[in-house]
């Protein structure tokens, strides 16, 4: 009987489990019939509303440092307030909303539909948010469903107005852009990127700054909500980049200029690197990073301080006597007035056959000059008259060895390759004849010569250590590896020694006690070998005085001033010219000697 009870219970059982898991089946194939058979419609459409959306992740700018890793371009990062790509043609409506509700600006020259695909799904609108700001759209999003707050990194230049010129500035990207780009084939690099570099080093190092975007790739439903991420791809940030510049002497300079106008370059004579870089008047790159005011714009082109201009590349002057030494170098290359050769300069030079007078620069004239006190004292009436027995085209050779009259290929844009005049030149640009007169007025520097702050600076490194073989350059390392230096392919001139040592010797002299720059050398615990320079912008009678107390600023005389120290074994060779600054040696030279104080003696400043 027990037996019995027993199979029937079992029995039981196994049919009561065995219904339990037919239920347990029913469950979810019944849940599927619902949902492929009855609700078949509803979710087809639903999942046609989805969609793969590639969403990309713009890089990070690679940071510009000095030789001492002193930042002088970086990033921060802000929340930017951005609209649907979709939603353009409600822009105007929202920009009015957006200002009127919650005080809240935006830009609309960025978001426009050309450039529009770069940023795929939103377009910046306005960058740099404030808390205030943030919060206030947050508390009223609900009226913007368009509208989002996403984070952006954008440039930052904490070092200001220094350097501006040099740096350069990023501004947003147009459609100029866009078609270089596309030109290019460089877009797909720029998906996801806002700015671009438009000057100095960030437009000429902008394929390195850059970096490459990434991308992420996610499912939305028809409302536009993330549904789950597919990948992701990060984005490779630009590389990093360190120019010759030392931001210490840039400090220095810019302070000795003060508020005058001017450029002032800096140059290792040895490797070409450029140690400083100064253009004044000069401005805040940060101006251009999320639009310039149409204001501030004016301000920064106005035709007397003409900020926006780079003066140590784009700025050209007549050269003045600082052109002297290489003229007297052409001259003893061609074996004219070599010493023991002599005048007797007794204040102005007569014109061969002719009633034609040039004054020299010291009424009464400086007695009896040789080549090496010519260059000293800077006395134009032996240069006329040197000038007149050297020529134009030997004079010109010369020139064009020192790379006058041509771009020096620095590694940074707008570079202006100055003037070298000749008579063919002039008979094009003028259809005028060359007079004997022109030729004695350009050995002193003056004419239609002109030159930047940066041929000057090149000339007188070359003069300084003629085996010089590298073009003037601003970059250093990327990411840190130091990169090689650029040989000039260029025909190689030979120059004597002894040539060189009387050119040398009188500029030596020009910081010596007779020279047109003495008080500089008094105090100097390192010798100096300078030239200074007058440049005059317009021209005097022979009994007309020059007065500069009377004359409005823009009429005086540029001040110039090249030097190299040590005179032997130099470490630096500087550039200066000052608008209208009067004499190159009481204005343009103690700038100059600031910027050698603090780099051969106060090193540790």
């Amino acid at each position: 009987m027990d037996n019995y009870r027993f199979k029937y219970f079992f029995k039981k059982r196994i049919q009561i489990l065995f219904v339990f898991l037919i239920i347990l089946l029913l469950i979810p194939l019944l849940k599927i019939f619902y949902l492929q058979i009855i609700q078949f419609d509803r979710f087809t459409a639903l999942s046609k509303n989805n969609s793969i959306k590639i969403i990309p992740i713009p890089p990070k700018r690679g940071v510009i440092l000095d030789r001492n890793n002193i930042i002088l371009a970086d990033n921060k990062l802000v929340h930017s307030l951005e609209i649907d790509r979709a939603s353009f043609s409600a822009l105007p409506e929202i920009q009015l909303r957006l200002k009127n509700k919650l005080n809240i600006d935006i830009d609309t020259d960025i978001a426009n539909k050309k450039i529009s695909y770069l940023y795929e799904n939103t377009v910046p609108i306005s960058f740099n948010l404030s808390d205030k700001e943030i919060a206030s759209f947050v508390a009223h999003q609900y009226l913007f469903p368009k509208l989002s707050i996403k984070q952006r990194f954008i440039r930052d230049y904490p070092q200001g107005k220094s350097s501006a010129h040099l740096i350069g500035f990023i501004n947003r990207i147009n459609d100029k852009d866009i078609n270089s780009l596309e030109k290019e084939n460089l877009t797909n690099r720029y998906l996801g990127s806002t700015h671009i570099g438009k000057s100095g080093t960030e437009k000429f190092y902008e394929n390195l700054i850059h970096g490459s975007p990434g991308f992420k790739e996610i499912e939305v439903d028809a409302k536009q909500n993330v549904i789950r991420t597919l990948q992701e791809k990060k984005s490779i940030p630009g590389k990093a980049i360190n120019l010759t510049i030392d931001y210490r002497l840039q400090k220095i300079a810019e302070k000795a200029f003060g508020e005058k106008k001017g450029a002032l370059v800096a140059i290792n004579p040895k490797n070409s690197e450029v140690l400083a870089y100064v253009s004044q008047p000069t401005f805040n790159p940060a101006l251009f990073t999320n639009g310039i005011s149409h204001e501030a714009w004016s301000n920064l082109n106005d035709k007397d301080s003409r900020a926006m201009l780079d003066r140590v590349v784009a700025g050209l002057y007549p050269p003045g006597s600082t052109l002297k030494p290489f003229v007297a170098l052409a001259a003893l290359k061609n074996n004219i007035r070599k010493p023991p050769f002599s005048i007797f300069d007794i204040g102005y030079f007569k014109m061969p056959r002719s009633s034609k007078v040039f004054r020299d620069w010291k009424r009464g004239g400086h007695g009896t000059v040789d080549m090496i006190k010519a260059i000293a004292v800077s006395c134009d009436t032996f240069f006329y008259g040197l000038g007149l027995e050297l020529g134009i085209p030997k004079l010109n050779k010369v020139l064009d060895d020192f790379n006058f009259g041509k771009k020096t290929d620095i590694d940074i844009d707008g570079e202006k390759s100055g003037l070298i005049a000749n008579k063919a030149w002039k008979k094009k640009k003028l259809n005028e004849s060359w007079y004997a007169g022109e030729t004695a007025i350009t050995a002193i520097g003056q004419g239609f010569t002109l030159v930047t702050p940066l041929q000057l600076a090149n000339a007188t490194a070359k003069l300084a250590n003629p085996s010089l073989s590298i073009k003037p350059h601003l970059l250093l390392s990327i990411d840190g590896i130091k990169q090689d230096k650029q040989e000039v392919k260029e025909k190689k001139q030979s120059y004597s020694d002894e040539n060189l040592k009387w050119v040398k010797t009188g500029m030596v002299n020009v910081t010596k006690e007779g020279g047109t720059a003495a008080f500089l050398g008094r105090k100097s615990n390192y010798q100096m070998a300078s030239k200074t320079g007058t440049a005059q912008l317009f021209g005097l009678k022979i009994d007309e005085e020059y007065n500069e107390d009377i004359l409005p600023d823009k009429l005086k005389d540029h001040a110039l001033f090249i030097t190299y120290a040590p005179a032997i074994n130099p470490e630096i060779v500087i550039a200066v010219i000052v608008e209208n600054g009067g004499h190159g040696g009481s204005v343009a030279g103690p700038i100059a000697k600031k910027v050698l104080d603090a780099y051969l003696v106060n090193k540790k400043l």
